[in-house]
């Protein structure tokens, strides 16, 4: 039922797009009139993109093969009201470049195309300059992105590329973006909010002693080390649970999957742990493996691993 249902909001949102974007098929089928630049001029609703684009320097004209989630003017509003930006000169153009960019991907991808989990955007954020920012797709109900905006109108095709139009400005993501973006981190949010916790938040979102790398367990992390230690977690006093969360924090590097050293990393508990191949072996001498790498945030990167691992909390 749950598949059907989805099926369902598929079509409703493909069918939607059909009728917003109807009125461009009445100017022919020249490549160079529908390029994913065209489509987005001849829809005034996204008139505020098209501004940007120009704005910013950036060509949706250009030969290559593109995925393009275009924000509606009212979106545009919305972010730049949540930023106290006046209107879009007020946006410095560094920043909306790369706001921008983190609305593409490279290749076609369609509704029908895209599943729950991890895409790249074209965008770059200061913690590297090689790893472009990733983008957490939500499949369960609909398309969401980064968990704050929805496709309303999907894969309308250009010369180029495709359109899927959003009801929200996707912006750079911090490491708690991607945390809470996710509902397979709802655990460690849970954790690191909790009452008596430091502002986990605060400091992830920022940019002091950042660039972080995160080695963030999932719920079935979570579930797994439950299953094996009964009660453990539930059990440990705040300042142990404040010493386990950063200890799963290393501070002050973006630590890419082809660059983790061999030796002991320090990390923000200032205890350590090594890591041979994907397997970490914690201060409690317990092993746990890393299932996924390279989720990139501007402010750091996440590599997601399969058990909690401990520091020594004596």
């Amino acid at each position: 039922m749950k598949n059907i249902a989805k099926l369902i909001k598929l079509t409703l949102i493909v069918a939607t797009s059909t009728i917003m974007f109807s009125c461009s098929d009445d100017d022919g089928n020249n490549s160079d009139n529908n390029t994913i630049a065209a489509v987005a001029s001849k829809n005034s609703n996204l008139s505020i993109l098209v501004d940007a684009l120009e704005r910013a320097d950036l060509s949706l004209d250009r030969n290559g093969s593109f995925t393009v989630f275009a924000p509606t003017n009212d979106a545009f509003v919305q972010f730049l009201n949540d930023n106290n930006f006046e209107s879009l000169e007020d946006v410095p153009v560094t920043v909306l470049r790369q706001v921008l960019l983190n609305h593409m991907v490279t290749g076609v991808n369609l509704s029908t195309d895209l599943s729950t989990g991890y895409i790249k955007t074209l965008a770059k954020g200061n913690a590297s300059s090689t790893n472009t920012l990733s983008m957490f797709v939500n499949t369960a109900s609909g398309v969401r992105l980064n968990g704050v905006a929805n496709v309303i109108a999907a894969d309308v095709m250009a010369s180029n590329g495709v359109v899927h139009v959003v009801d929200g400005v996707i912006g750079l993501p911090t490491v708690v973006t991607h945390a809470t973006a996710n509902p397979n981190f709802s655990n460690l949010v849970g954790a690191l909010t909790a009452e008596g916790q430091p502002d986990f938040v605060g400091i992830l979102s920022g940019t002091a002693s950042s660039p972080f790398t995160v080695f963030a367990p999932s719920n079935a992390a979570f579930a797994t080390f439950e299953s094996q230690n009964p009660g453990v977690i539930g059990s440990l006093t705040s300042a142990q649970l404040t010493a386990v969360l950063s200890y799963h924090v290393v501070a002050g590097a973006n630590v890419l999957s082809t660059g983790i050293p061999t030796g002991p990393i320090t990390t923000f508990e200032t205890g350590t742990f090594t890591i041979s191949g994907t397997t970490i072996t914690d201060e409690a001498s317990r092993q746990t493996n890393i299932v996924a790498v390279d989720v990139q945030a501007t402010n750091g990167v996440i590599h997601v691993i399969d058990n909690v691992i401990l520091p020594n909390l004596n």
